[in-house]
């Protein structure tokens, strides 16, 4: 299970953070990656995650060097902080766990949640 948190809206150069954290009843361990959807196009864009040696990935495009990604001591929660949002970061974001061990473990997706950038 994958459960996502925060999310809202903010004005033009303000600030949001999303939360997305893994069950913790689970013996497989994930991946955690961040994707948005925004207005108009139909797939889900990547914009920063980890790997599974827990390095940091990101599109420039879309990061802008105004988004980070951090993980949890546990290593379970993976944290979006977006500064400085401009209205085309307006979308609904997700995140996608991709399994690391066992083989055979699911890929998951949270819910979405709304940013609203005006």
């Amino acid at each position: 299970q994958l459960v996502e948190s925060g999310g809202g809206s903010v004005q033009t150069g303000g600030s949001l953070r999303l939360a997305c954290e893994t069950s913790a009843f689970t013996s497989c361990t994930y991946a955690l990656n961040w994707y948005r959807q925004v207005p108009g196009q139909g797939a889900r864009e990547f914009i920063s995650g980890v790997d599974g040696n827990h390095k940091t990935t990101y599109d420039d495009n879309i990061v802008k060097g105004r988004f980070t990604v951090s993980e949890g001591a546990a290593k379970n929660t993976l944290y979006l902080q977006m500064n400085n949002l401009e209205v085309d970061d307006t979308g609904l974001y997700y995140c996608k766990a991709n399994p690391v061990t066992p083989t055979g473990c699911p890929t998951l997706w949270s819910q979405s949640t709304q940013v609203t950038v005006s």
